[in-house]
């Protein structure tokens, strides 16, 4: 019975057949959401790197030490998923064929951004996570380019 109001209303009210280039409606991909992951990962980096274990043996310095540490080391791997996840979907769902010719290192800048994640969650690297951030700078340019616009590249830090 359900079946036949359905294919009744169906009938009568033929919805139009919608189309569009991109999973989402247009100007839902911005590259500044992988910029601020990846900046996160940058800043976490180095707040890991400038920490100096307590000497000696004060419980209470080294439980507050290891905390800080666990923490950092937490967002570096969240945040540079993130980055990781962000760049993918800009790349895969954002950039088309015609990017492409435009383009056509993107396939090869997109892959190296995204092991460029993977090594910031390997190590604990100045150089990788300052790497990553290079190769976003250069996604938001390819990205802003694409549509004709000229938006500065800036970071919070």
């Amino acid at each position: 019975m359900l079946n036949k109001v359905i294919d009744s209303l169906r009938n009568t009210t033929p919805a139009a057949t919608a189309e569009a280039h991109c999973d989402g409606p247009c100007g839902v991909y911005d590259p500044s959401s992988a910029r601020i992951a990846a900046e996160a990962s940058l800043s976490m980096t180095k707040k890991i790197l400038a920490l100096t274990p307590p000497s000696g043996d004060d419980s209470v310095a080294w439980a507050n030490y290891l905390n800080k540490l666990g923490r950092y080391v937490a967002i570096k791997e969240e945040q540079t998923h993130l980055a990781k996840e962000e760049l993918l979907v800009l790349w895969t769902d954002y950039f088309k064929p015609v990017h492409l010719e435009q383009h056509p290192d993107l396939h090869t800048l997109f892959w190296t951004a995204a092991k460029a994640c993977s090594a910031v969650k390997v190590e604990v690297s100045l150089q990788h996570a300052t790497e990553l951030m290079e190769i976003v700078e250069k996604i938001h340019n390819i990205f802003w380019a694409t549509k004709d616009r000229d938006v500065a590249w800036y970071t919070a830090s």
